[in-house]
């Protein structure tokens, strides 16, 4: 039988009880309730996102925003990923993602995320992966992962500077990596291990304040 990640609400980085309560944000699971804010969110933050938004080279329909979070629910239930909300005192702020979850003798899944432009600049979108990280690799509540990648355009400094922060290891630029903006970009990887966690990523971060 296939690993399944924790249902939503019930062992997530928002629950999980390794995560100092101190925290300046938290991650919940997004849901059919948060359509009206996260449109909106996305709706201001259209230009400042449009350069590193992925999409899809078939061209297929767009999802509905109801279509999108029952895939996310089906993807968490056979568990090849989780999405999380980033909140700053109870407002959605930005996204974070876990996908292309790979068990077996490999253990390693894919994030991903984005920060309002208000918001961009405070230090949360590194506490937003900390925290996913201690989840993802560490938490016996987690998938018990053993590796997280990271992947970004070069460009692309803001991103560079999260996985700077989190002592990421650099593995290099992979060709044609992701479609961006109508073309196959290349993208520098990073990656997080579980034996990198230590007393964990949150902590770190929040002792070099």
């Amino acid at each position: 039988m296939p690993e399944t990640l924790p249902p939503a609400g019930s062992g997530t980085p928002a629950a999980g009880q390794s995560t100092p309560s101190t925290l300046p944000i938290r991650l919940r699971p997004l849901t059919l309730d948060d359509e009206d804010e996260w449109n909106a969110l996305r709706w201001a933050n259209r230009d400042w996102l449009a350069p590193w938004d992925s999409g899809d080279p078939t061209h297929g329909s767009p999802l509905t925003f109801a279509s999108w979070i029952h895939r996310q629910r089906r993807a968490e239930a056979n568990g090849t990923g989780a999405l999380f909300a980033i909140e700053h005192h109870m407002r959605i702020v930005g996204q974070i993602s876990l996908g292309a979850v790979v068990y077996g003798s490999m253990r390693t899944g894919v994030v991903g995320y984005w920060v309002d432009h208000g918001h961009a600049g405070h230090g949360f979108a590194p506490m937003a992966v900390a925290t996913l990280a201690d989840w993802a690799l560490a938490d016996p509540l987690g998938p018990q992962l053993h590796r997280l990648e990271i992947a970004i355009l070069p460009e692309n400094h803001r991103s560079r500077r999260v996985v700077e922060k989190l002592g990421a290891h650099a593995e290099g630029v992979r060709p044609g990596y992701m479609y961006i903006n109508g073309q196959w970009r290349d993208h520098e990887t990073y990656s997080l291990l579980a034996e990198d966690a230590g007393e964990g990523f949150v902590c770190r971060l929040m002792a070099a304040r």
